[in-house]
């Protein structure tokens, strides 16, 4: 039987969108893992969201406050969690949670969480509406 998976700030929110292991050539010379290279694929998961919200292509238009809590290293696993909390007529506001499973143990930390904005572009690159939040 597995081992329940323990956290140190409770539950990740929103829906598991990307699950990817860390590797050597992700790393700085310190062998963490490269800041930019976790908020790439916050920046992927939110996309993957956005177009299922959307029902179709997104571009990312901003990236509010994101600060690093806690360092990967190589062999954990990144988890990154997404909710779309907020749709205007073309925009939406992604609340995107990056989480560590560290490696070889049933231990998950966050890493770092944003909120990142999303326009959703028709194929000419022009805005179009989003179907709005269920109520």
């Amino acid at each position: 039987m597995p081992h329940p998976i323990l956290t140190s700030e409770g539950q990740p929110r929103g829906e598991l969108t990307v699950r990817i292991s860390t590797m050597p050539a992700d790393t700085n010379a310190n062998g963490d893992i490269f800041g930019g290279w976790v908020m790439a694929r916050m920046d992927q998961a939110g996309g993957m969201a956005g177009v299922d919200r959307a029902q179709g292509r997104v571009v990312t238009i901003a990236v509010e406050a994101m600060t690093f809590i806690r360092p990967m290293r190589v062999g954990d696993i990144l988890e990154v969690y997404t909710e779309v909390f907020h749709v205007g007529r073309t925009s939406m506001k992604i609340h995107i949670e990056a989480w560590a499973q560290r490696f070889r143990t049933n231990i998950r930390e966050k890493v770092t969480e944003a909120t990142f904005a999303f326009v959703a572009i028709d194929e000419d690159g022009r805005p179009r509406p989003v179907p709005p939040l269920p109520d």
